[in-house]
């Protein structure tokens, strides 16, 4: 006799973070990282990366919905993850929030020729960056769903 699978036996994390969006918190200051894990872990499966080359190798194994990026890490720099991210056709609607102590006109406009989505300043508003999750993850729903319509009818 075949074994059916009940859905109570599937344990309740595994059952989250099948409907939980997926966010990579990429910063190379631990607390940083454990910080945002806090804030985000109740309504988000929450990845981490401590570099921009762990931040790249997070992103193909895990398929991030979203990415909170530092911009000043060792090796690769935010901007240049980011850009990376944005010139592959697989990557690039993975929306991209800078999260950095940067806060010169310049670095934004050097996050928005990257390809960032959005660009904060720390210290960081927890509200504010919640906001601009939800925002950028409809966002993202919306254009895979276009995506799927798009493949469909092809």
């Amino acid at each position: 006799m075949a074994a059916m699978i009940d859905d109570n036996d599937i344990g309740e994390k595994t059952r989250e973070s099948m409907i939980k969006p997926r966010i990579l918190v990429v910063d190379d200051e631990p607390m940083n990282v454990e910080i945002f894990e806090g804030y985000l872990s109740n309504d988000y499966d929450v990845v981490k990366a401590y570099n921009g080359d762990e931040a790249l190798l997070k992103v193909d194994t895990t398929n991030p919905d979203l990415i909170l990026l530092d911009v000043m890490m060792p090796g690769k720099s935010g901007f240049e993850v980011c850009k990376i991210l944005k010139d592959n056709p697989r990557t690039m609607a993975i929306p991209i929030i800078f999260v950095t102590a940067l806060k010169e006109k310049e670095d934004r406009i050097k996050a928005i020729e990257a390809g960032a989505d959005d660009f904060l300043s720390k210290p960081i508003d927890i509200i504010e960056v919640t906001a601009r999750v939800k925002s950028l993850l409809r966002i993202k729903q919306y254009y895979d769903a276009l995506m799927g319509d798009c493949h469909f009818l092809l």
